[in-house]
């Protein structure tokens, strides 16, 4: 079956729905999404947005703490301009609906601003500590108003369609998107998108370790899907383990915002002593890929499963207001947060690489953008500054908007026939034992071996196990049926490549990316990104 669009948006998180409103604008636009049109990594984050938005602020001031972050990998211009453009799309979002919340007695205007680690003044804009689903809520409101816009929930995208499958292309051209085939996890039916421009918007891959802060739909789809067609790929060995996922046999994937470190809360060992002043200057507010690499430590020194994290001293007001969402979620495991210190432990939450994307949001692939988490842009370099996330997804929706808004007029495509999904010799599984098993491996492979603290023993491990599991999916998948759990697994499994893939190439350690053989940063040689692109090699 075959739907014609003028746009194909995949993820409605905050970069896939703010392009989709824009680009009703300009024509239909159809968005996929994995499960529910709320389902999101965006929804699930907790701390906020950063912007310079005080008085005292500076754009400088966030430049500098995002290429401070960055640890020599930012690029200058992207920063200053995602930075400087920073206010007036938040903005946007404000007029769409979106309530942060406002400073207590601070007029009609001003906002509650936070600070987390790596910033040196207060500028996240939040909504409590439910600032995702806040987002998330206004953006699915405003995108279900406009009639152009078409959500498909539950639809699994498999892979890109390109011009040299569908209408052949001369030697040395460029390769141009021209939809997906994506499966409908209800009725197992194959569906052709047929669209002018495609959008990846399907956020990161948290679900390639075994332990992380992201929702089960974090599998790597669009990263995965863009490797396969031919685009680059960069920078996958920066994972961003945040600091503090809670500590509870009980609790799956459950984030403790680095706001409240912003807020005063101290990281302690279980013993009850402090640690963070012997990592950074900036203590339990250093960036994430020092206070991680130091629990990391810790705990390996110490043989414990967790640390604390212990916000007691503030007032139990304070804490239940500034973050309701937290407290009623440890106390549902019986933590009191407001008397009992929180146990914690780093968990996979950011990729920092991703599709190579320029500073409009596009691929190297024509008409295939790439914004959000699953792009890299250059903002993030060799570590994410906290809050710079939902920014990045912002602008970035904005300046793809912005390039396709110039580039749709002049589109003029000769009638196109796409070959439907081909299932022919395909059959029904009944060994889901091997999906899981895989799945399984793979996140267990990832934990143990390309984690926080890498060796090149470890990655050489990682790999050779990694390339037989991709081998024996690649045989699974020709032979079965697809499935949305096969779809997953097949993409994280390539993800994992990736990533191991560009570890083992960065010969040094840099920001997120520590190895015991290369220990020192090296930028004679690594000042610059790692890409790989299909058949697998370095530049």
């Amino acid at each position: 079956m075959e739907i014609e669009t003028d746009f194909l948006v995949i993820g409605s998180g905050i970069a896939g729905l703010c392009f989709a409103i824009k680009a009703a604008e300009l024509g239909t636009v159809a968005v996929v999404t994995k499960k529910d049109e709320i389902e999101s990594n965006t929804n699930y984050a907790q701390g906020g947005i950063a912007a310079v938005w005080g008085e005292t602020d500076k754009f400088e001031y966030h430049i500098n703490d995002t290429l401070a972050c960055g640890a020599g990998l930012c690029k200058e211009d992207v920063v200053r301009r995602v930075v400087t453009d920073a206010p007036e799309r938040i903005a946007e979002l404000i007029k769409w609906g979106v309530e942060f919340t406002r400073a207590k007695g601070g007029g009609s205007n001003i906002y509650d601003l936070g600070r987390e680690g790596g910033h040196s003044m207060r500028r996240i804009l939040h909504a409590k500590d439910i600032t995702g689903r806040e987002i998330e809520r206004a953006l699915v409101e405003k995108a279900n108003s406009k009639e152009n816009i078409k959500i498909y929930e539950n639809f699994v995208a498999i892979d890109l369609i390109l011009s040299s499958k569908a209408l052949g292309r001369e030697k040395g051209g460029r390769d141009k998107c021209l939809g997906a085939y994506v499966f409908d996890a209800k009725t197992s039916v194959v569906y052709t998108f047929k669209s002018k421009f495609t959008l990846l918007a399907t956020g990161g891959a948290g679900k390639v370790y075994l332990i992380t802060t992201n929702p089960d739909i974090s599998t790597g789809d669009g990263i995965a899907m863009a490797y396969r067609a031919g685009a680059e790929i960069a920078n996958m060995e920066f994972i961003q383990f945040h600091p503090t996922c809670l500590y509870h046999p009980e609790a799956k994937s459950f984030l403790i915002s680095e706001a409240v470190r912003g807020e005063g809360g101290v990281l302690r060992l279980r013993n009850g002593s402090t640690f963070m002043e012997r990592y950074h200057a900036m203590k339990c507010l250093a960036p994430r890929d020092i206070v991680a690499k130091a629990i990391d430590t810790e705990l390996k020194r110490s043989g414990d499963e967790y640390v604390f994290l212990d916000i007691t001293h503030r007032d139990k007001d304070f804490i239940t207001k500034r973050f309701p969402n937290i407290y009623n979620k440890c106390l549902e495991f019986g933590i009191d947060m407001s008397k009992d210190p929180i146990p914690v432990v780093p968990a996979a939450h950011y990729i920092c690489g991703g599709v190579a994307a320029n500073a409009f949001g596009e691929t190297n692939i024509d008409r295939l953008f790439a914004c959000g988490e699953v792009s890299c842009t250059g903002l993030h370099g060799a570590n994410r500054l906290a809050s710079n996330s939902l920014l990045e997804g912002l602008v970035f929706a904005h300046r793809a908007f912005m390039k396709i808004s110039e580039l749709f007029p002049a589109i003029k495509d000769a009638p196109v026939t796409i070959s439907p999904w081909d299932a022919r010799g395909a059959t029904v599984s009944d060994e889901s034992i091997v999906v899981s098993h895989n799945w399984d491996e793979i996140r267990r492979s990832m934990w143990n071996y390309v984690g926080i603290v890498r060796s090149d023993k470890r990655l050489e491990r990682a790999g050779r196990r990694i390339d037989l599991i991709n081998r024996e999916i690649d045989e699974y998948y020709r032979d079965f049926l697809v499935t949305g759990d096969l779809l997953e697994l097949r993409n994280i499994a390539i993800v994992a490549k990736l990533i191991t893939l560009c570890a083992i190439l960065r010969k040094e350690s840099r920001g997120l990316h520590y190895n015991i053989d290369y220990p020192e940063k090296d930028d004679k040689n690594w000042l610059k990104d790692t890409v790989v692109s299909k058949p697998l090699s370095a530049e």
